[in-house]
């Protein structure tokens, strides 16, 4: 796991070490441990390193044997033991012992094409000395992250923002496209950030760049819902639970200690449970809770803890998020609406004090078809019965209702036909209230952007296969820009690796073949999966109800964050910003006093305003010193 970064510089045009290096160095905690780079005519490519395997020789940038092919890599090659034994078999001579080499010797061998060898989390940068060509790449499922810039002068490149935001040539700008995605599904789309001109290297993504010619991205992966209607139920559960067995055993492939996070739910406690019967040694895990009763998953986490016997570790969030606020603002890269990053900073801080490496359960709900809101729609099928006049009756009547009206939200989504009434239900902001929040010149500017037209396409069914569609939606939409950007920010904040099994792309192959009836039964989410893991673990972790990674943000609110919040939305900088209408922010503010849950709308443009402040306000100049201390501890551990 590491930070990478590099420029390749127009017509050979110099790049200098200095500014490589001052790359590098914003990411320090992404790679505490070493840093490397490499100067060539007209390129530059460094890292970062958290050295995980090949501890002694793994150093980056690394080169084939004559030193005409170099990499970076991010990330983790979890069958390079194969791969290395096929290469040497072809003749090639390793230096070192970690998976990053396999990328050089791969793509000599294979060229472009060499990443469909790969099974893993990556994101990578090779140069090309012969054909004078750099070709960046992401993994399948956008686990790791990839950033890049063109400019008049060359292509930036980096795993986060900071490290392209320092030059002269990026304006610091907003991308006014980003923003409303945003303020509608809590984080920014996956091919652009909230940084106008600089993009984000897409999931099952390579692109190919020259000193020439521009970034020319292609998708080489996706996955398609087609289901397997000539194996048996019992056939697919002995060939999940198997695929699940070799997922876990490939990702705790490590040269140090390793641990899981452990929520209590299904996909955690089952990754738990896997990798406790497969190591040798008893493994650690960590779990978060909360005060309040209703958010806390502690009790369930243990029950897992103790079957497995795990050495297992602890601790209670308390409302103190003013303190980190600024290290998150910092960490996310990004704003960013979804509230479990604050859990996801702590736990990865407890974790940070014992391991260096985690598996989680990210991606088993997109996957298995685990999200309540697929049951919701199971159920909600029957409004596309209803007349269609009638349903836009009722969507007029709920837009005449007031702010906070009973009803008024279920009526306007009452009026919308499926794909359009399924995303709906996931709307931080809807067009009519982005028109409220935002003030004229900004609002003008955000509605130039279609930015729901894609999901819509994506969401049409296929084959009859409405699950399907939605799963395909969540997989490419939700779980990168949402899910794997927060748990890569929140584990990396603290020098952390974390390693998602469920979401190994053979595994997520073979789970798009699993019939619909199969994966949502009968109002039962994740059908397959949970009978797949029953008797792997207590039924009280399969049967209880869902229950999200979620903090209790909304009393936060209304308590001891409430004159924080208060004091940024309404300030003097937040006015002159000239992106909010605060007339409007006071009355979310007020509806929220009054009882309105109104944390994740609050929370997001609270989200925003912080991050312009550090990144648009701020000297960029002053970035190196303005850094938070790496593997910073938010609370203490619980005895």
């Amino acid at each position: 796991m590491c930070g990478i970064a590099g420029i390749l510089r127009r017509e050979g045009a110099p790049v200098f070490e200095t500014e490589v290096r001052s790359m590098c160095d914003l990411m320090t905690h992404r790679g505490p441990d070493d840093d490397g780079i490499h100067i060539g005519d007209g390129v530059g490519l460094g890292m970062r390193r958290l050295s995980i395997i090949g501890l002694s020789n793994g150093s980056q940038p690394i080169a084939n044997e004559d030193r005409t092919v170099w990499v970076v890599f991010n990330g983790e090659i979890y069958n390079y033991e194969a791969l290395r034994s096929h290469l040497a078999a072809r003749g090639h001579m390793f230096r070192t012992d970690s998976d990053t080499e396999c990328l050089v010797h791969l793509y000599e061998d294979y060229g472009v094409e060499f990443v469909e060898h790969l099974r893993g989390m990556f994101a990578f940068a090779i140069w090309d000395t012969g054909t004078r060509q750099l070709l960046l790449g992401r993994d399948r499922l956008g686990i790791k992250p990839l950033y890049y810039a063109e400019t008049g002068d060359g292509l930036y490149f980096a795993s986060e923002i900071k490290p392209i935001l320092q030059f002269p040539a990026i304006h610091r700008t907003l991308d006014w496209g980003a923003v409303g995605h945003l303020l509608t599904f809590l984080a920014t789309p996956s091919s652009a950030s909230i940084v106008a001109g600089i993009s984000k290297l897409e999931p099952a993504h390579v692109a190919v760049a020259s000193d020439r010619e521009r970034l020319t991205p292609k998708r080489y992966w996706s996955v398609s819902f087609n289901a397997d209607t000539r194996s048996t139920e019992a056939q697919l559960v002995d060939e999940l639970r198997a695929l699940l067995e070799e997922s876990v055993a490939l990702h705790r492939v490590s040269d140090v200690p390793i641990g899981a996070f452990l929520s209590g739910g299904v996909d955690s406690s089952a990754v738990v449970a896997t990798l406790a019967r497969q190591h040798p040694d008893r493994i650690k895990t960590f779990s978060i809770g909360f005060e309040e009763s209703n958010f806390d998953e502690l009790g369930y986490a243990r029950q897992v803890a103790a079957r497995y016997g795990t050495d297992h570790h602890e601790l209670v969030v308390r409302p103190d998020v003013v303190r980190i606020v600024e290290d998150l603002t910092w960490y996310l890269d990004e704003p960013f609406g979804d509230t479990s990053a604050i859990p996801t900073y702590m736990v990865s801080g407890l974790a940070s004090g014992h391991v260096k490496v985690v598996l989680t359960g990210d991606g088993g709900d997109e996957v298995f078809a685990g999200y309540d809101r697929y049951a919701v729609e199971d159920r909600e099928r029957v409004y596309d019965r209803l007349p269609r006049p009638l349903r836009r009756i009722a969507g007029g009547i709920g837009d005449a209702l007031p702010d906070g009206a009973t009803g008024k939200r279920f009526l306007q989504h009452l009026a919308l036909d499926g794909p359009r009434r399924y995303l709906d239900a996931s709307m931080l902001f809807r067009s009519s209230e982005l028109e409220r929040l935002l003030r004229p010149d900004a609002y003008r500017e955000v509605a130039r952007h279609d930015f729901c037209a894609p999901a819509f396409r994506t969401l049409q069914a296929r084959g009859g296969d409405w699950l399907g569609a939605l799963q395909h939606f969540d997989l490419n939409a939700y779980l990168p820009q949402d899910i794997l950007t927060k748990v890569d920010r929140m584990t990396m904040a603290h020098s952390v690796e974390a390693r998602p099994p469920l979401l190994d792309h053979r595994l997520v192959e073979f789970a798009a073949t699993i019939p619909a009836h199969l994966r949502l039964r009968n109002g039962t989410t994740k059908y397959l999966f949970k009978k797949a893991v029953r008797g792997l673990l207590p039924d009280t972790i399969i049967d209880r109800p869902k229950q999200g990674f979620a903090v209790p943000l909304a009393r936060w609110l209304r308590k001891d964050l409430a004159v924080f919040a208060r004091d940024v939305l309404l300030s003097d900088s937040a006015k002159q910003r000239g992106i909010f209408n605060l007339s409007y922010v006071e009355h979310l503010l007020a509806l929220h006093d009054r009882g309105r849950d109104l944390d994740l709308q609050l929370w997001t443009i609270l989200s925003l305003e912080l991050w312009c402040r550090r990144f648009i306000d701020g000297d960029v100049s002053a970035m190196q010193a303005q850094r938070p201390r790496p593997n910073r501890q938010p609370v203490a551990e619980l005895a």
